[in-house]
């Protein structure tokens, strides 16, 4: 069963759009993200879609609120047959373990992993809204509070990658934004590698959205970045 290394997101306002991006990838070579714009409008109509397309998705909702209905949530997008879905870590130890087991711990369980820190963040908005400490030491503090919490990993910068990983085990799944192919603009993304640096510092899964939605050729860009992950 083949083990596809990206994640194409799916950042569009419609599921015509999202769809017809996704008729031009094979699900087979990448899996897909579908956020809060895209589940909003659309619903779980196209997650339905996408999974009916033989897609494995990734459902990218950072739900964060009390325990119970967090639960809820989890065990309704679990229902949805998501391969992926997240939590946000701030939401504590009671609401994460809440969540583990709402969702399971079988084979055909979702895989469950926890937001730390955005890759959007940088030091100015981690001192602005008070947090502690330095960013890498909060990230693995709330990693590892993760983990204690039953969950499969957590998303976080390439950056952190191999700290994490060294820590937490190379099993505990490392979900990656924030990924830039050499060239490519950087965005709205302050902490950002690489495909191959991502790859290297630890991260197990690399989510894309741009570099190849916005190609004139999407297959020809993953492609090339598959074929990226394998150069010296």
């Amino acid at each position: 069963m083949s083990d596809p290394k990206i994640i194409v997101a799916l950042d569009y306002a419609t599921a015509n759009a999202a769809l017809s991006m996704a008729d031009q990838i094979d699900p087979n070579r990448a899996r897909v993200k579908v956020g809060k714009e895209l589940f909003t409008r659309s619903g779980p109509q196209v997650v339905n879609a996408l999974v009916q397309r033989g897609f494995d998705v990734f459902l990218d909702l950072k739900y964060h609120d009390i325990p119970n209905t967090v639960a809820k949530a989890c065990s309704a997008a679990a229902d949805l047959g998501v391969w992926m879905l997240n939590v946000h870590t701030l939401g504590g130890g009671a609401m994460m373990t809440a969540a583990k087991e709402a969702v399971g711990d079988t084979k055909d369980s979702p895989i469950l992993i926890g937001v730390t820190l955005l890759t959007s963040m940088d030091q100015h908005t981690f001192d602005q809204i008070g947090l502690q400490g330095t960013m890498t030491d909060t990230v693995t503090r709330l990693a590892t509070l993760a983990k204690e919490s039953g969950l499969d990993g957590v998303v976080c910068s390439a950056q952190e990658a191999t700290a994490l990983r060294d820590q937490l085990g190379k099993d505990f799944q490392l979900i990656t934004p924030g990924i830039r192919p050499a060239g490519s603009a950087q965005g709205d993304q302050h902490r950002t590698m690489t495909p191959k640096q991502a790859l290297d510092a630890g991260s197990h899964h690399l989510v894309i959205g741009r570099p190849i939605t916005a190609a004139n050729d999407p297959m020809q860009a993953l492609s090339e970045i598959e074929s990226s992950l394998t150069s010296d």
